[in-house]
């Protein structure tokens, strides 16, 4: 029996668009992809036709995915790999739009390994804490792996913000400072709240999980209700609490400097890069990008200095 809460969401079954998707994908990939996760904006809001569809393809191994030694290469050294992908309408429902995608692809491997303590950045498992729904898995092995796999990022999220922490505090308030810990080790483009929100609107999701692991995260840690809210109380020691404040800031550091390695490997697997760097900057902090004609011409030359100016402007944090 599955520990993953279920989590709502699209259905290829009676979405023939996001079916010929996938299987466009799959094909893509030369049927190696064991499973497909959906999480982020879209699966939030109900609307896969509204924005980019976030998608993960989990794989059997890079080499097989791939006919191209150098993204093969690429997914291995620094995973994931991102891509673009659209599907035109099937039929005539959804109003006729076309479903657009934001394709992140990564080993079975990988993922389990990032969704544990031994990843020690947070990209995988601080994502994957969130609600995600899984829209494919070739088998139910498979699908039980990846269900232990999400179940396993919540616990190291847990087990890795509590220290960093209050010692006590309502669960909303737990959930949203430690989402909040992940975020700040990527460049983000939101506006402030984007924790809150996530943590507000999945608080029976949170809570499932927070249940599930208050026995087993090596600290005293407990849930109560107070003033009709779940609450929770931890003791952790204050070296653990140094060490885990420490390796945060180390985090945020590895972070950024991983989060801008990762937007120029982008460049060369997702068509369109830059244009869609653009779209994401401006989609949520509201703000014009113009991506100058000197960084189209020659990126790798030009895209520090103009990644400069962004920060600057806060549209980065």
């Amino acid at each position: 029996m599955s520990t993953h809460p279920k989590v709502a969401g699209p259905d290829a079954v009676s979405d023939p668009t996001l079916a010929a998707l996938l299987a466009q994908l799959d094909a893509r990939h030369h049927g190696t992809i064991c499973s497909t996760l959906v999480y982020g904006s879209c699966l939030r809001s109900g609307d896969i036709y509204d924005g980019l569809l976030d998608l993960y393809l989990i794989c059997d191994n890079y080499r097989a995915a791939y006919r191209r030694p150098l993204l093969a290469a690429a997914n291995w050294l620094l995973p994931p790999n991102v891509f673009y992908a659209e599907q035109k309408p099937v039929d005539d429902g959804n109003e006729g739009k076309t479903l657009r995608s934001k394709v992140t692809v990564i080993s079975l491997q990988d993922f389990q390994t990032g969704c544990s303590p031994a990843w020690f950045e947070s990209y995988i498992w601080g994502r994957f804490a969130q609600p995600t729904r899984i829209l494919y898995a070739r088998d139910q092995s498979v699908r039980g792996q990846i269900e232990t796999a999400l179940t396993q990022a919540a616990h190291t999220l847990l087990q890795k913000a509590l220290p960093a922490l209050p010692a006590q505090g309502s669960l909303l308030t737990l959930w949203e400072q430690s989402l909040s810990l992940s975020y700040a080790t990527e460049l983000r483009t939101e506006r402030g709240g984007r924790a809150q929100e996530l943590a507000s609107t999945s608080l029976d999701f949170y809570g499932a999980l927070t249940r599930h692991h208050a026995s087993d995260l090596g600290f005293s840690f407990s849930l109560h209700t107070q003033d009709e809210e779940l609450h929770y109380r931890s003791q952790i020691g204050t070296i653990k609490r140094r060490l885990a404040t420490l390796a945060w800031a180390l985090r945020r550091g590895q972070g950024k400097l991983l989060s801008i390695v990762r937007l120029i490997k982008a460049l060369f697997t997702f068509e369109g890069g830059l244009d869609y760097i653009a779209w994401k900057l401006e989609r949520h902090s509201g703000e014009e990008i113009l991506i100058p004609d000197a960084v189209r011409r020659a990126p790798l030359i030009h895209l520090w200095g103009f990644f400069w100016g962004l920060y600057r402007r806060g549209i980065f944090k």
